[in-house]
C-alpha cells in the first residue's frame, strides 16, 4: 500500500460515516485527482475497501493539503506524506469553496461531472460549514441560502435524494426545499455515481427530533402531569407532520410511478421481512427472544389479499429529516436506508414504510433519556405516554390529509417491527447501550 492508502486505513475507520465498523479488512486501494490546485489544494479519492467476508464498498474522500501543520485544523488531520499534511477537505472551509464554484461553471473535472439545476441562485465563493451528528453522509452549509450533501458510500446510478427532488420540482410542494444541483462521477463500466446534491438551505428552521426530545424533557421534568397537559405538547406538531408526510406521498404518485401491489406482492414482501429477522438475529442473538412472535407478525402479511398502491416513498422517514419552520415541515434527505443497495432503495414500496419509521423515531424521542435511567419505571410510563399520543396524533393528521388512517393496516406493526429490526443491528454495531429502545418495542410488536 501507499502511504496515503495506509493513513486512509487508519483514519476511516473512526469517522461516523464510515458503516464497516467490526467487520475484518482485506484490503484497501485508493484512486484520486485535483479538484484545485491552489492554497490548499484540494484532492478527491475514491477509496475501495474489500473485506474478508467477501464484500467490498467505494467511498468518496475529499482531502485538503497543506505544506506545514494547522492547528486550527487539528480536528480534521488525516496524517502527513512526506511534507504535505491531509485534512478531511470537507472540514477544512476553504477547500470547500471549489465545489460550488465548479457547480455554478457547470465543469467537468477529471472524471466529477457538475450539474447545476438552473433554477435558483447558488452561492459562489463561499465556505461551507459541516453540519454535526450525521452519520452516513457529509453535509455542507453555505451561508444561509444552500446545503450540500456529500454521499460518502458510492454506487452506480442516480441517488434518489436528486431523482426524487428533480421529479417533485414541479409540484412546488410546500414541503419540499428546491433542488439547486447536483455532482456525479463517473465509475467503472460506464454507469456514474451520485457524489453530492444541493438544495435550498432553510434557515431560521427547527429540528423534529430536538423539537421532540424538548416536549419529552418537559414531560419528564412535571411529575404530576400528563403528556397532554405539559407546556411543551408535541402533539399539535406530530398531526401537522402527518399532514406534511401525506401531502408529499400524494405528489410522489403524482410524478413517479406507481404499480398495483397484490397477494403476490404481499407474499415476497412477507418473505424479505423474515429474512431480514433472520440475518439480524444472527448479528443480535436478543433477537431471538421475539423472533417467534415477529415470524407470526410478518407470516400475516403473506395472508393479506386487499390490493394496495405501490409508489416511491421516502425510505428512511424520522424527525430528524423533518425541519420545522415558520410556515410547517419540510421533508429531507429522500435516499432512503444507507444501508439498503441503490436498488432497493428505488424500488416501489407502501407509503406505510414510512409512517412506520415516524412512529418508530417517536420511540426514539421518547426512550433515549432512559437510556442512562433504565430502572425508574416512572419514566417509563410517561415515556410510554408521550410517544402513543404522539403516534397517534401523526396517523390522525395522515389520515386527515389522505383520507385513509394508516393505523387501522395491518401491515403498519409489521413495517415498524423491521424498522425496529434493522435498528437492533445499527445499534449492537454503534451504540449497544442503546439497544434496550428497539428490543423495548419488539417485545410490544412481537407479543401484540
Amino acid at each position: 500500500m501507499s502511504a496515503l492508502t495506509d493513513l486512509l486505513a487508519e483514519w476511516m475507520p473512526h469517522q461516523r460515516w464510515f458503516p464497516g465498523k467490526g467487520r475484518e479488512w482485506s484490503g484497501i486501494t485508493e484512486d484520486g485527482f485535483f479538484l484545485d490546485e491552489g492554497t490548499p489544494a484540494v484532492s478527491v479519492h475514491r477509496v475501495r475497501v474489500t473485506y474478508t467476508d467477501g464484500g467490498a464498498e467505494t467511498y468518496l474522500v475529499p482531502l485538503s493539503w497543506r505544506g506545514a501543520p494547522d492547528d486550527e485544523l487539528a480536528h480534521a488531520y488525516v496524517g502527513a506524506v512526506g511534507d504535505n499534511h491531509a485534512y478531511d477537505g470537507l472540514r477544512d472551509r476553504e477547500a470547500t469553496v471549489p465545489w460550488l464554484t465548479h457547480l455554478v461553471a457547470a465543469s467537468t473535472v477529471g472524471p466529477l461531472h457538475f450539474h447545476p439545476a438552473g433554477v435558483a441562485y447558488i452561492p459562489e465563493g463561499v465556505p461551507g460549514d459541516v453540519i454535526s451528528g450525521e452519520q452516513s453522509n457529509t453535509s455542507l452549509i453555505y451561508g444561509e441560502t444552500a446545503i450540500m450533501k456529500v454521499f460518502r458510500r458510492l454506487e452506480p446510478g442516480l441517488n434518489p435524494d436528486v431523482e426524487v427532488h428533480d421529479a417533485l420540482r414541479a409540484t412546488e410542494n410546500p414541503h419540499i426545499a428546491p433542488l439547486l444541483g447536483h455532482v456525479e462521477v463517473d465509475e467503472d463500466g460506464g454507469e456514474s455515481a451520485t457524489v453530492a446534491f444541493l438544495q435550498s438551505f432553510v434557515p431560521n428552521a427547527s429540528d423534529g427530533w430536538r423539537l421532540a426530545t424538548s416536549s419529552v424533557r418537559d414531560l419528564y421534568a412535571e411529575a404530576d402531569l400528563h403528556a397532554d397537559e405539559v407546556g411543551g405538547d408535541f402533539a399539535g406538531e406530530a398531526e401537522r407532520l402527518g399532514e406534511a408526510t401525506a401531502s408529499v406521498h400524494r405528489d410522489l404518485a403524482r410524478v413517479l410511478p406507481t404499480a398495483e401491489a397484490g397477494a403476490e406482492w404481499y407474499a415476497q414482501l412477507a418473505a424479505q421481512l423474515i429474512a431480514r429477522l433472520d440475518a439480524a438475529t444472527a448479528i443480535v442473538p436478543e433477537l431471538a427472544e421475539h423472533a417467534d412472535g415477529l415470524r407470526v407478525l410478518y407470516g400475516a402479511v403473506g395472508d393479506i389479499a386487499e390490493p394496495t398502491t405501490a409508489q416511491r416513498v421516502h425510505g428512511d422517514l424520522h424527525l430528524g429529516q423533518v425541519l420545522r419552520t415558520t410556515t410547517g415541515w419540510i421533508v429531507l434527505d429522500f435516499e432512503g436506508e444507507p444501508a439498503r443497495s441503490l436498488a432497493a432503495r428505488r424500488e416501489l414500496d407502501s407509503p406505510l414504510r414510512d409512517v412506520a419509521g415516524m412512529l418508530r423515531s417517536f420511540d426514539y424521542a421518547a426512550r433515549h433519556m432512559l437510556v442512562e435511567q433504565p430502572g425508574d419505571p416512572q419514566l417509563a410510563y410517561r415515556a410510554q405516554e408521550w410517544a402513543e399520543r404522539n403516534r397517534t396524533a401523526f396517523c390522525a393528521g395522515y389520515a386527515a390529509a389522505s383520507g385513509t388512517d394508516p393505523a387501522t393496516s395491518p401491515l403498519l406493526r409489521a413495517l415498524e417491527a423491521d424498522k425496529a429490526v434493522y435498528e437492533c443491528v445499527y445499534e449492537a454495531r454503534n451504540r449497544p447501550n442503546w439497544l434496550m429502545i428497539p428490543l423495548t418495542s419488539l417485545a410490544r410488536l412481537a407479543s401484540s
